[in-house]
């Protein structure tokens, strides 16, 4: 295996949860994905306007947004935490199956909703989880992980393309009119990322003829192995109402003497013997109390300003240029046909999926801190040729590769980054998943206002800035990272700015 041993014995140790919690962000990835191809026979479904249908974008980001700073409170306990994955990956499930049955675009809106809570609480609780089992090794399994949400994405529109209507699934008088709007509106619907649609008018009274009820109930049952995954290893850790206590397998001698460096052994009894504090991974309520700014020094909120807003900056790149491509691509002076164009989008996802793929083993080799930098450098140097080459339609496809492949690993690199600085104390993982959350949210739609008023080239010049501004940020955190005090003994246990790392022993910990 291209890893050690000693990791290795770590991932075997803890193989159930970790392809666990792998298999729940691929919950959250097929249900973020969906909503996009399939928003036209949702509409019909509804038989609401586009610019009515469209608020279910809102109200499933919101709510994503929402269910992100809550998913903490649950993580105070090993049990709390597979409840609420289990809670929340049954949820999209039932969503999936119920979506179907929404012939109200407020009932929609709803359901929406409570897909965006429940992908919130997946999105907190697997990345603080897999950050407790693993610490100092996280890296490497934070990339799988966000390799696992990208396949997803790319999964759920593959499924839904046979269902989807070729024609206006609302059959009136005009229909034939409307139909003509139909492939171009479509294909400026990428996922979970809405364009805009005003000017097209669509007929919203007659006879519904769509058939996307059975996608949803396809992605409904390939989605229901996650609770079930989540619901044995709550049986396997005996956390399920009707069983009492916990049985953890010991330690193999080799595998102990992997994990034991000298000078640990000593301390190892007693680890074991004592709970691991939850300290670092406080949800956004509790990060936010007075008694955790007691002793802070000015680098302990500094480190979690400047990661999370360089999160802000490269999730929000993200986030605007997967909705945007699309139209900037159809206008002057590039005026792509519209069929190529809709390429656009699934190209940047397919390259941020195969970015996190690639990942993977490169994150065992590489610092966190060296691929948030050839992330960010890269993703400003492609922005800056898109911009030198703006009228060149095959460099538009060339930087949309480049900036997914870099774009895909900088959440995950940064996570483990941030933590490691703070050595695992500190709100780090809360802060820069609402962080980024935000920034995906606010900077889509700051683009979309400023493209309506200034025109398609300004696409191209928000993400250079938004670039330039991520480089900086990045910058800033270095700066401080080397300003942060080092471990000491001395130091407070209660201090935020205590740096001792927590005893690991490398066994999943309840």
């Amino acid at each position: 295996m291209w890893w050690d041993e000693r990791v290795s014995a770590r991932f075997r140790r803890n193989l159930q949860p970790t392809l666990t919690y792998w298999s729940v962000f691929f919950s959250f990835g097929l249900c973020i994905a969906f909503l996009g191809p399939t928003l036209l026979d949702l509409r019909c479904q509804t038989q609401s306007s586009l610019s009515q249908i469209t608020w279910v974008f809102f109200s499933q980001q919101f709510c994503l947004l929402l269910g992100s700073c809550l998913g903490g409170v649950f993580k105070r306990t090993l049990a709390q935490s597979l409840l609420a994955l289990f809670a929340s990956s049954l949820a999209i499930s039932l969503v999936f199956a119920i979506i179907p049955l929404c012939h109200n675009v407020v009932v929609l809106a709803v359901v929406m909703a409570v897909a965006g809570l429940a992908m919130g609480c997946i999105d907190t609780i697997s990345n603080m989880q897999l950050v407790k089992i693993y610490q100092k090794d996280s890296a490497i399994f934070l990339q799988a992980l966000h390799f696992f949400v990208g396949f997803g994405a790319l999964l759920s529109p593959l499924i839904a393309d046979p269902f989807l209507s070729d024609t206006n699934c609302i059959l009136a008088n005009g229909t034939a009119n409307a139909s003509s709007n139909l492939p171009h509106i479509r294909k400026s619907l990428v996922p979970h990322h809405p364009g805009n649609l005003s000017h097209y008018d669509l007929p919203m009274k007659g006879m519904v003829v769509t058939r996307v009820s059975y996608a949803f109930w396809i992605m409904a049952l390939i989605n229901l192995p996650v609770p079930i995954a989540v619901f044995f290893l709550l049986y396997k850790e005996r956390m399920v109402p009707c069983f009492n206590g916990s049985s953890h397998p010991l330690l193999s001698a080799d595998e102990l003497a992997l994990e034991t460096r000298p000078g640990d052994k000593d301390e190892l009894s007693s680890a074991a013997q004592r709970p691991h504090p939850a300290a670092g991974h406080e949800d956004l309520f509790s990060c936010c109390q007075s008694k955790n700014f007691r002793g802070a020094s000015f680098t302990y909120f500094a480190v979690h300003i400047t990661g999370a807003l360089v999160l802000f900056m490269t999730d929000g790149i993200v986030g605007e240029y997967s909705g945007f491509v699309y139209s900037y691509a159809v206008e002057e002076p590039l005026a792509v046909v519209h069929k190529v164009a809709g390429y656009l989008p699934s190209l940047f996802w397919g390259f941020i999926t195969l970015g996190r793929l690639i990942s993977i083993p490169v994150s065992y080799r590489m610092k966190p801190a060296t691929m948030v930098f050839i992330n960010v450098v890269g993703v400003l140097i492609t922005f800056l040729l898109l911009l030198i080459f703006s009228s060149s339609v095959v460099f538009l496809f060339v930087g949309t590769a480049s900036l997914g492949l870099f774009l895909s690993s900088t959440f995950p690199s940064m996570l483990a980054y941030t933590e490691d600085i703070l050595q695992y104390t500190g709100c780090a993982t809360t802060v820069l998943v609402t962080g980024a959350g935000i920034g995906e949210m606010v900077l889509q739609l700051l683009v979309g206002s400023i493209i309506h008023d200034r025109g398609s080239y300004s696409f191209l010049v928000c993400g250079m800035i938004f670039g330039c501004l991520a480089f900086t940020f990045y910058a800033l955190l270095v700066f401080f990272h080397r300003m942060y005090p080092k471990p000491s003994p001395e130091l407070d246990d209660a201090s935020p700015d205590k740096a001792a790392v927590p005893e690991d022993t490398g066994q999943y910990q309840r």
